[in-house]
């Protein structure tokens, strides 16, 4: 026998639901506020179950972290985010769908915690599509496991002088891990998520690529991805335009269908990175100096810079300046023209998934890719490049494309002219 507890607490109301479990099934439910009884029901059974918004909470905090079931064949276990991506996921799913949702380390004193993909009201948003359609919905609190995995290092990333992309680390590695991990623990013979990706065959092999929306892809974002895992994760949405989900979603009726976006580097909780970043302990000023080593003036921490940044550097000049590289050692911070952020050869620690001479590369989120000569080397690539890319940084993501699959990852280590 054993007894599972769970509450929840909201504007200062609270909630308690006492569970006692044989053999996988309730014998006894102290559960007030849901729609049913609890009692006969397997956990994943009572996922199901709506209710009360504190009440539903509850009994998900409960039974989260004991929620198992034996294969069934076509189920599919569906990444719930509460916004619309995810909840047309779901609907794509079929009547045998789960949904899961993470509860992840968001700082407590981010002026707008609900913007965040894992928020407390996004978990409920997820929840309630979920039971609308009659479906499990199950939360996984991930919370330590999230800081210590993704935030401690983008933190320690900053303080090396990196400029790391904790939305690669956390989609590539963390976020598919755990969910793969309930998955399995749920007997769903696959994974779907609401991203903007595509799953192609090469060499015998499945590779990510773009999706259709080239405004919505995500590959970028997922191409840590190991591509062993991608044979039970599946894209819906890779194949359509976001306009598509919506109408989608507005024609099942889903609340979902007009929701915004959520944030990236949801941690952050709608604040600036660099506040967080002073707030978790990262201090200390130092010299700008010119190419020829020339002090220009002073700042406050070489973190608040990034190679291409321009605005807020601090210092008068008769022409444009921009922060090339910093030191973090020795606390200083280059500035000089644009012309001298140029970058041809590029170092990457990371991997190629398939032998490639040349590739298209693309060397931060936002910026176009650039034909390159790769050369494999020890734990990693060298990239050369066919003209020069600009602002390039230690710490980010260089991923690889040939005929829009992803070929290769990894990250930034080091630059040259």
């Amino acid at each position: 026998m054993t007894e599972l507890v769970g509450d929840s607490t909201r504007d200062g109301e609270w909630a308690l639901v006492r569970l006692r479990v044989a053999d996988a099934v309730i014998v006894s439910a102290d559960a007030p506020g849901l729609s049913r009884p609890l009692v006969g029901l397997t956990l994943l059974e009572a996922a199901a179950v709506p209710g009360e918004r504190l009440a539903a909470d509850a009994l998900a905090n409960a039974i989260g972290p004991l929620v198992a079931a034996q294969h069934v064949r076509g189920r599919v276990a569906v990444a719930m985010s509460g916004g619309v991506d995810s909840a047309v996921a779901l609907l794509r799913a079929g009547p045998g769908a789960v949904g899961v949702t993470l509860r992840l380390w968001l700082d407590p004193e981010g002026p707008d915690a609900e913007r965040a993909c894992c928020s407390p009201d996004a978990v409920i948003a997820a929840r309630e599509t979920c039971h609308r359609l009659g479906l499990p919905h199950v939360t996984l609190d991930l919370r330590e496991e999230f800081r210590k995995a993704i935030v401690e290092p983008f933190v320690r990333g900053y303080a090396r002088g990196e400029t790391p992309n904790p939305c690669v680390s956390c989609n590539g590695s963390f976020r598919f891990a755990e969910l793969l991990a309930f998955a399995e623990r749920i007997g769903a013979e696959r994974l779907a998520t609401g991203h903007y990706a595509r799953i192609v065959e090469r060499g015998g092999g499945r590779l990510l690529a773009r999706a259709l929306d080239p405004d919505k892809d995500q590959s970028y974002m997922l191409a840590k991805l190991d591509p062993a895992r991608l044979e039970r994760l599946w894209f819906p949405l890779g194949g359509q335009t976001k306009a598509q989900t919506r109408e989608e979603a507005a024609r099942a009726g889903l609340a979902a269908a007009t929701r915004s976006e959520s944030q990236e580097a949801c941690f952050l909780a709608g604040g600036d990175y660099r506040e967080f970043l002073a707030r978790r302990g990262l201090n200390g000023g130092g010299s700008i100096v010119d190419e020829d080593g020339r002090e220009l003036g002073r700042h406050e921490g070489v973190w608040r810079f990034t190679p291409g940044q321009r605005r807020g550097l601090g210092v008068a000049s008769q022409r444009p300046l921009y922060a090339l590289r910093t030191d973090a050692r020795s606390g200083t911070l280059v500035v000089g023209p644009r012309e001298s952020l140029a970058t041809s050869t590029v170092h990457v620690r990371g991997r190629l998934h398939v032998p490639v001479e040349r590739a298209e590369a693309k060397l931060r989120h936002r910026s176009r890719g650039v034909l390159a000569t790769v050369v494999p080397i020890e734990r990693g690539f060298r990239l050369e490049l066919d003209e020069p890319a600009y602002a390039v940084a230690r710490g980010q993501a260089a991923v690889l494309y040939d005929e829009n699959a992803v070929v290769g990852s990894g990250v930034i280590t080091s630059t040259g002219p």
